[in-house]
């Protein structure tokens, strides 16, 4: 599965560690449901999973687009939910009680108004308590490389909030790189990012700190969207670890009296710079405001985007959608612990502090 140089061997079948029966998939998103400004893959993915691997898919989306919020809980609102019925054309009917399909719908699925981690606890616990055995959340619109993202992201949020339930998890990402991202693309994405989950199922890895059975607790995909995607080679497909970089200012302080109503198309909520990896949010009037402390969403993000190959580590996953490669990370669900104190022994990690 791992060679010396850290290439991914995709294998076509393979089964190890994991049971060789028909999955059920819980499949998320932090961009909602189907759009074809905001969430354009989630149905393609779902329809990959379903038809290409036979695999049993449930899905639960938030209501609308999550993007940088993390594995935030809303511990004080009553999460609401409808029914969604998508359709082969893209579109969906929304249902406050559940009903059969029309003709030329796909399924039922669930909405709720609430985060990427939320829609993942509750399915795991309310919906379909023990039936679940694999969570994708995903594909994200745009990378989720680097900790600046990986920490922000609400698409691996929702991997790490089921990988705290102890169900393996999967965060899958489309890196936009061609503006505006061809629709030429998708098909082919969808295919590898199924063959890289597809293996990852059935070559789950081994983590002696892993929280269920000593395994990984969760792994982080990044797909970048470039030509090499339609050619017979293919994309190269690496073992990557994050890329420990930072970001700087995020909001910028805007007047009161010019400060105009925040529109979707200049809210940057992902990575990127103009179409795709660039995101926006559902926008409100601003508040009334007499002051100078009125700040609005504004990030510099070009340092993160765009880098420098010479700041990017060697095998990092920014590194690897720089070079136009997958990136396959595994994770643990955890802050990162430096391993200053590993070998030394219980007794000498005492703090001896002077008075």
């Amino acid at each position: 599965m791992r060679s010396k140089n850290g290439v991914f061997r995709l294998l076509r079948t393979t089964a190890t560690t994991a049971t060789t029966a028909t999955p059920t998939i819980l499949l998320t998103n932090d961009d909602g449901p189907p759009s074809p400004a905001e969430s354009p893959y989630v149905l393609g993915l779902y329809r990959h999973l379903t038809e290409q691997l036979g695999w049993n898919v449930k899905v639960v989306l938030p209501s609308s687009q999550k993007s940088w919020i993390g594995k935030a809980y809303h511990i004080k609102e009553i999460t609401k939910g409808s029914y969604y019925y998508p359709n082969n054309n893209g579109d969906g009917e929304i249902s406050n009680t559940s009903r059969p399909l029309k003709d030329g719908e796909l399924a039922e699925w669930i909405l709720l108004d609430g985060t990427p981690a939320t829609c993942a606890n509750i399915a795991l616990n309310n919906l379909w308590p023990g039936q679940i055995d694999l969570v994708i959340s995903g594909p994200n619109l745009g990378r989720n490389t680097s900790a600046a993202f990986s920490l922000s992201s609400g698409t691996i949020g929702a991997a790490l909030s089921s990988s705290l339930c102890k169900i393996r998890s999967i965060a899958l990402s489309y890196g936009t790189v061609v503006y505006p991202t061809p629709t030429t693309y998708h098909e082919p994405a969808h295919r590898l990012g199924c063959r890289i989950v597809e293996h990852l199922w059935h070559n789950w890895g081994e983590d002696q700190c892993g929280l269920r059975d000593g395994e990984v607790d969760l792994y982080n995909i990044n797909i970048p969207l470039i030509d090499q995607l339609l050619t017979e080679e293919g994309l190269k497909i690496y073992w990557t670890n994050i890329w420990r970089n930072s970001y700087g200012r995020l909001f910028k302080n805007v007047s009161a009296e010019h400060a105009p109503e925040q529109s979707r198309s200049d809210v940057v909520l992902a990575s990127g710079e103009q179409q795709g990896d660039v995101k926006t949010a559902a926008a409100g009037p601003s508040p009334a405001h007499s002051g100078n402390l009125l700040f609005k969403w504004a990030p510099e993000m070009t340092d993160i985007v765009r880098p420098s190959l010479s700041v990017l580590p060697v095998g990092s996953d920014g590194w690897a959608i720089h070079q136009g490669h997958v990136s396959v990370t595994p994770l643990r669900a955890t802050f990162g612990e430096p391993h200053t104190h590993q070998n030394i022994e219980l007794e000498d990690r005492i703090w001896k502090l002077k008075l």
